[in-house]
């Protein structure tokens, strides 16, 4: 292995002293201890040195930063958070609805910004359902809609309508596991 040199050190040194304030101030706007803040920013210090010295450039060194702060943020509050869907269910034995699952909106600005990404994504990957399969989702998990009331207002079987949401939601974590795997 070939050490490092100055030419390269250097190269990196600049880049944190320009990139520092400001991909900070981005992290701590988005998590509220001071503390785990700090971590993210020295992780994606980390990664980048470690990046920096692959044979592969970088091309767009901020835009790539603030992407890496992105998901480091977003891997430390999963890391809090992290349920499985399939093991939450409320009193009566239903399936918890994903809205409540979902970082609260009204919490610290990490929540927030989570929150956002996650919706974000979800949006995306809603619309790439077929139509069906999307309105069952939507109405059970989002709206809060019982299969059987679904059922009475479509005149859909209930069976019908927990198949199209089975098929929905092995097709959303599939589409979804990006976000879990970006590490």
């Amino acid at each position: 292995m070939t050490p490092p040199n100055s030419t390269t050190e250097q190269d990196i040194a600049a880049t944190v002293l320009r990139e520092r304030s400001r991909l900070g101030n981005f992290i701590r706007s988005r998590v509220r201890d001071p503390t785990d803040a700090d971590d993210i920013l020295q992780d994606v210090f980390y990664e980048f040195v470690q990046a920096y010295r692959l044979p592969e450039p970088i091309e767009q060194v901020s835009a790539w930063l603030f992407r890496v702060a992105r998901n480091r943020i977003i891997d430390r509050f999963r890391k809090k958070k992290e349920v499985r869907l399939d093991d939450m269910t409320d009193d009566d034995g239903e399936d918890c609805r994903l809205d409540l699952l979902l970082p609260s909106a009204d919490g610290s600005p990490e929540d927030a910004y989570a929150r956002s990404v996650l919706l974000e994504e979800l949006q995306t990957a809603l619309e790439e359902l077929p139509a069906s399969q999307r309105e069952v989702f939507v109405a059970h998990e989002l709206d809060g809609v019982s299969f059987k009331e679904m059922a009475a207002q479509s005149g859909t079987s209930v069976n019908t309508l927990l198949a199209r949401k089975r098929y929905a939601v092995l097709y959303l974590r599939t589409r979804l596991q990006t976000l879990y795997d970006n590490e």
